[in-house]
């Protein structure tokens, strides 16, 4: 089974997708991000810009994920935003094309909510510092909450008012899976959060 978290920048796709993994028994969290940065790597600066538009990104997300789901026993987590209609509909045609058990997931937060938690990522405020007043994923919120509301990306996750422990044992529920692991306490999730957003700053 592959459990794609998709939502807009500061929806939680991330924290929610580590928290998800630790909790279901042999999981496996996948990022596509990372396959865009090695494209970037490759090419000169005047030639990146969004990765998501090359064709070799999305036929390389396919074949890989398509790879680690067929490698893996338990479930593979997959958090990537993903808003571009026909983007969306080749990968997730080309992943279940593959014979993929595909479960998408659409985590929904208002445009206030989103930029209250984007300001409290590290990445943000490096960001004020070296003189940019808005990260490129705080310019991104109007386009990727209207795009992401339409029934093509169900199912929605509402995730507002919940915390992410809540979010997480919906998305469970929803994908027919029972969470093993305890919640952390406030403490330990904390600390655990604060590892995984340092792991994750984008500049």
């Amino acid at each position: 089974m592959l459990i794609w978290i998709n939502g807009a920048f500061g929806a939680g796709k991330t924290q929610t997708s580590f928290e998800l993994a630790r909790r279901l028994p042999c999981s496996h969290v996948a990022d596509p991000e990372l396959v865009g940065f090695a494209i970037h790597k490759m090419l000169p600066e005047s030639a990146r810009g969004d990765f998501q538009d090359r064709p070799q990104w999305r036929a390389a997300v396919v074949d890989t994920l398509a790879d680690a789901a067929a490698a893996h026993e338990g479930p593979v987590v997959v958090p990537m935003t993903l808003v571009d209609t026909r983007y969306f509909d080749e990968i997730m045609t080309g992943l279940t094309g593959r014979g993929v058990d595909v479960r998408h997931y659409t985590l929904v937060a208002s445009p206030d909510t989103l930029r209250r938690r984007l300001r409290t990522r590290s990445g943000y405020w490096l960001g004020r510092l070296s003189g940019r007043d808005e990260t490129w994923a705080m310019q991104q919120i109007d386009r990727c909450v209207g795009a992401l509301s339409a029934e093509r990306f169900a199912e929605h996750v509402d995730t507002d008012s919940r915390t992410v422990h809540e979010v997480v044992e919906d998305i469970a529920d929803r994908a027919g899976l029972s969470p093993r692991g305890a919640r952390l306490s406030p403490i330990r999730y904390q600390l655990r959060r604060a590892a995984v957003g340092v792991r994750h700053i984008r500049l």
